[in-house]
């Protein structure tokens, strides 16, 4: 019997007191993209999500490392996504005994990260761009053809 090799892991973080929309704007930035690169993004964003968001790109990597032993180089967000969580419901004290609803919304996030130095598929592909040898062009450029008298021959 075959056992697939293990290559992602994730982070999850539940019930971060902030929209799902306000976070879902900054993941939509994150995924499919490198740690590194991931790193840079989230610390130079002006929104709010973005520390929590970086806390668990972090744990994730951390996870990756200590799970599958794998190199921060080789990690990439494979999935990001942000799901809506409780809401917690307070009640304002108002003017003349009234009172006023607060809602409070939670989400939760999840960061999937897999590690594409042990996935077949990153593998082929990087091997198709590196190639060992260069096709030379046959195509003739219009000085070319100018010089040799291909186009313009006057017979």
């Amino acid at each position: 019997m075959l056992k697939k090799k293990k290559t992602e892991v994730y982070a999850l973080g539940e019930h971060i007191s902030m929209s799902a929309d306000k976070a879902r704007r900054v993941i939509d930035q994150i995924r499919g993209r490198s740690y590194e690169e991931t790193l840079m993004i989230l610390e130079l964003m002006p929104y709010r999500a973005c520390y929590p968001i970086l806390k668990l790109v972090y744990s994730a990597a951390a996870n990756a490392s200590y799970n599958m032993g794998s190199s921060e180089t080789n990690l990439v967000i494979s999935k990001a996504e942000v799901n809506e969580g409780t809401t917690v419901k307070k009640l304002k004290p108002r003017a003349r005994g009234r009172s006023f609803p607060i809602k409070r919304s939670t989400c939760h996030i999840t960061i999937v990260m897999k590690d594409i130095s042990l996935d077949d598929e990153y593998v082929e592909m990087s091997s198709l761009k590196k190639t060992r040898w260069k096709k030379k062009s046959t195509a003739m450029t219009y000085r070319d053809m100018y010089n040799s008298g291909g186009l313009w021959d006057k017979k």
